[in-house]
C-alpha cells in the first residue's frame, strides 16, 4: 500500500544560484545535513568547503577550504554527519581522516582511521559513514576493493579498531586492459553499507535480504521483502548502455564506449534493490531498482519501522537526490537542465506510522 500525501508539494527551501554571490553558487555539493536549531551544512566539494545556511536557505558562515590548516582539505570532502550535540562530521572517502566541527565551525579534532598492519599491502581502509554513538564505518571504497570482496571494520570515535563485520562480496566488474578502463557488470551486484541506529547494514543489491550487524561483528537481524527476481532483458541492457553513454558530450566518446560495453558481462538478474537509507526515527528506506525503460514518475522506496516491519511504499520527486531523511523533512540535491546545483528541503507528513 501507498503511504500517500506525505511530502510536500514543492520545496520548502532551496539554496543555489545560476548567478550571483558566491556562497549560494554550488560546485559539486556532495552531501548535506540539517542541525537541531534548523541550519544546513552543505558540503561544497568543489571548493573543499562546508557552507552553513540558515533555516531559511540564506548564507551565515563558511567552515573549512582547500590547504592544510585546521580544518581544512587537500582532497575534495565527500559526505557529512551531525552528531548529539551538533557537532559536524565530515570525511573523504580518498583520505583516512575525518574532521570534527564544534556547532560554531571551531575545529574539536582530526581523527586518523588508517590500517591495523599499515606494513602490509592491499585494500586501503577509508571512513564510509559515522555512527549516532560517534563509531566510524570504515572500509576501502566501494570499486577499489582488491578483488571482488570487501573487509568492512567499526572503529571507535578516535579512529581505533573496534570491531570486524567480515569480508563482504562487493562490486562485480570487468577490466578493459586494453584500454586502461574498470566497468561494472551490467546489472552486477553492489554492496551497501549504511548505519541503522546503532546497528550497520552490510548487505549486497542482488537479494532482497538486507543484513543487519550489531557493532561486535554478530548477525543482528535479515530484512525480507517478497521479491521476484527477473532476469535482464536485451532492452534493459539497451538502456543500461544508453544512460552511461549519455552523459558524454562529445558522439564519437560516445560510439567509442558504447564499443567498450560489448564484452562486459550481464548480471543473471535485475537488481533486487538499488540503495538503503534510515531516517531520525530508526525507519529503513529501500530504493526500489527501476528497471531501464520501466521508471516511475519518481522514485519508490519502501519503508519499514525499527523493527524491520514494512509500512509501505513512499515516492519521492524524480530529480531529488536524497541526502538526509529527518523526523519532518527530506533533504536532497537537485540538478537542472544547465547542471545548476541546489539544496532542497522538503517536508514530510508522517501519516498511519
Amino acid at each position: 500500500s501507498r503511504l500517500g500525501g506525505r511530502i510536500g508539494t514543492e520545496p520548502a527551501v532551496t539554496i543555489g544560484k545560476l548567478e550571483g554571490e558566491e556562497p549560494y553558487m554550488l560546485f559539486v555539493a556532495m552531501d548535506a545535513t540539517r542541525l537541531s536549531d534548523g541550519r544546513i551544512v552543505v558540503v561544497n566539494a568543489g571548493t573543499h568547503e562546508l557552507r552553513v545556511f540558515d533555516g531559511a536557505g540564506i548564507h551565515m558562515d563558511t567552515w573549512g577550504g582547500r590547504g592544510d590548516g585546521p580544518g581544512e582539505f587537500r582532497a575534495p570532502i565527500g559526505q557529512v554527519a551531525h552528531l548529539p550535540g551538533d557537532s559536524v562530521v565530515v570525511w573523504s572517502p580518498q583520505q583516512p581522516f575525518l574532521t570534527v566541527f564544534d556547532p560554531t565551525g571551531s575545529v574539536v579534532r582530526r581523527v586518523q582511521v588508517l590500517k591495523r598492519q599499515p606494513e602490509l599491502r592491499g585494500d586501503a581502509i577509508r571512513p564510509t559513514a559515522v555512527l549516532r554513538d560517534g563509531s566510524i564505518l570504515a572500509g576501502p571504497m566501494l570499486g577499489f576493493e582488491r578483488d571482488d570482496s570487501l573487509v568492512v571494520e567499526v572503529r571507535d570515535a578516535e579512529g581505533e579498531f573496534k570491531s570486524s563485520l567480515g569480508t563482504h562480496p562487493g562490486l562485480e566488474r570487468h577490466f578493459d586492459f586494453e584500454n586502461q578502463i574498470i566497468y561494472a557488470v551490467i546489472f552486477g551486484r553492489s554492496l551497501v553499507r549504511e548505519p541503522w541506529g546503532d546497528w550497520i547494514i552490510v548487505s549486497p543489491t542482488n537479494r532482497y535480504e538486507i543484513k543487519v550487524f550489531a557493532q561486535d561483528g554478530s548477525l543482528a537481524r535479515i530484512v525480507r521483502r517478497d521479491h521476484v527476481m527477473r532476469a535482464p532483458t536485451a532492452a534493459h541492457v539497451e538502456g543500461f548502455i544508453e544512460q552511461r553513454v549519455s552523459r558524454l558530450v562529445d558522439e564519437e566518446a560516445r560510439e567509442s564506449r558504447r564499443r567498450g560495453y560489448e564484452p562486459v558481462p550481464v548480471g543473471e538478474n535485475l537488481p533486487a534493490f538499488a540503495s538503503v537509507m534510515t531516517d531520525a526515527l530508526d525507519h529503513l528506506w529501500v530504493e526500489e531498482f527501476e528497471p531501464p525503460g520501466e521508471e516511475l514518475p519518481g522514485v519508490l522506496w519502501s519503508v519499514f519501522d525499527p523493527d524491520g516491519q514494512i509500512l509501505g511504499f513512499v515516492e519521492t520527486p524524480e530529480e531529488l537526490e536524497v541526502y538526509e531523511i529527518g523526523e519532518d523533512y527530506i533533504l536532497g540535491r537537485v540538478m537542472d537542465e544547465l547542471e545548476v546545483e541546489f539544496i532542497q528541503l522538503w517536508t514530510l507528513e508522517r501519516l498511519g506510522g
